[in-house]
């Protein structure tokens, strides 16, 4: 039973948990840019955790169905249409075989998902099936979706077909115009200027329309770096350096003007000092924010951080329960 893709939105994509264990061989792990949100959309539906789904951003697809199916939609707030007609967010749907889901404008963030109970069958990629599309790996042919595309949809097991009825409010994510991101400094802030170490983990910053699944700019004070002299094989700039692996999350600072925070589709090494790395209990906060919002970044400890990942992987456990 396929899903057919009638307009494609403005970069929907399949997605799920992620690829991992490649990311030294330069293929980032990808995955749900709002992690939590997707677990919740497969909750809905009564898929397991590793099912894929469609992630839409700003503009959502339209589609249809030519089978009874259960669908649901989470993530950011956005007006959910059937056939024209309003249907509930963060709730379980059931389509029937012809219906159209369509979608309005969203209200916060940038990234929603949209499950279907089966989940999204396309082929695994190295143990993934997400959507690379710089790579042209996984997802449907390795791309975003166009318009025509019939998207093959698992057959769920009777048990699946339970799910919730909807997300208790307690569960959802918020979409706030003021955002805090905790950070772990380094591998490279000695390398910050007394000003630019205060302005980075002080000051506020703004998200600018450059920003996707590669990496999100902001907009701020500047955070300079000293004016040292470069090692053989860096870059002119005090920003670069010789070549270094990134983490997920690592902040650069090009020319100490405006950071960039690598997020899930990120190449993995090159030549900027990383001044930070936002901690993985974070990561799903930049699906969350839309351009505009105002982020501070918060220096936390390794112990902080560690305590945060556990929070985050107790509540997800807490959906599953």
């Amino acid at each position: 039973m396929p899903l057919e893709i009638q307009t494609p939105g403005l970069a929907t994509t399949v997605q799920d948990r992620g690829r991992f264990g490649y990311y030294r061989f330069g293929i980032p792990q990808g995955g749900a840019m709002d992690l939590y949100a997707a677990t919740l959309a497969n909750r809905l539906v009564g898929n397991g955790p590793d099912a894929a789904v469609l992630e839409a951003t700003y503009l959502g697809p339209t589609l249809t169905t030519d089978e009874d199916v259960v669908v649901a939609v989470t993530g950011a707030p956005v007006d959910v249409l059937v056939n024209g007609a309003p249907a509930e967010q963060n709730a379980r749907l059931s389509l029937s075989a012809g219906d159209r889901l369509s979608f309005g404008m969203i209200r916060g963030g940038t990234k929603f998902f949209i499950a279907v109970a089966g989940g999204v069958d396309v082929p695994e990629v190295l143990g993934s099936r997400s959507t690379y599309p710089i790579g042209k790996l996984g997802g449907f042919e390795g791309r975003a979706l166009q318009a025509g595309d019939r998207i093959p949809v698992g057959t769920p097991a009777p048990s699946d077909r339970a799910g919730l009825d909807r997300i208790p409010d307690a569960w959802l994510p918020s979409y706030e115009r003021q955002v805090e991101v905790r950070v772990l400094l380094g591998l490279y802030d000695h390398k910050l200027t007394a000003e630019g170490l205060a302005n980075l983990t002080e000051a506020e910053w703004t998200l600018t329309p450059v920003a996707d699944r590669m990496g999100l700019r902001f907009d701020g004070p500047g955070a300079p770096w000293k004016a040292e002299e470069q090692p053989f094989g860096a870059g002119q700039d005090p920003s670069n350096i010789t070549d270094a692996g990134y983490a997920v999350g690592s902040i650069q600072i090009p020319g100490g003007t405006q950071p960039i925070v690598l997020h899930c589709d990120a190449v993995s090494g090159g030549g900027y000092a990383q001044a930070g790395t936002v901690i993985s209990a974070d990561m799903d906060l930049f699906a969350r924010m839309a351009p505009g919002v105002a982020v501070r970044f918060a220096p936390v400890t390794m112990e902080q951080a560690l305590a945060a990942r556990a929070e985050r992987r107790s509540r997800i456990e807490r959906v599953w329960a």
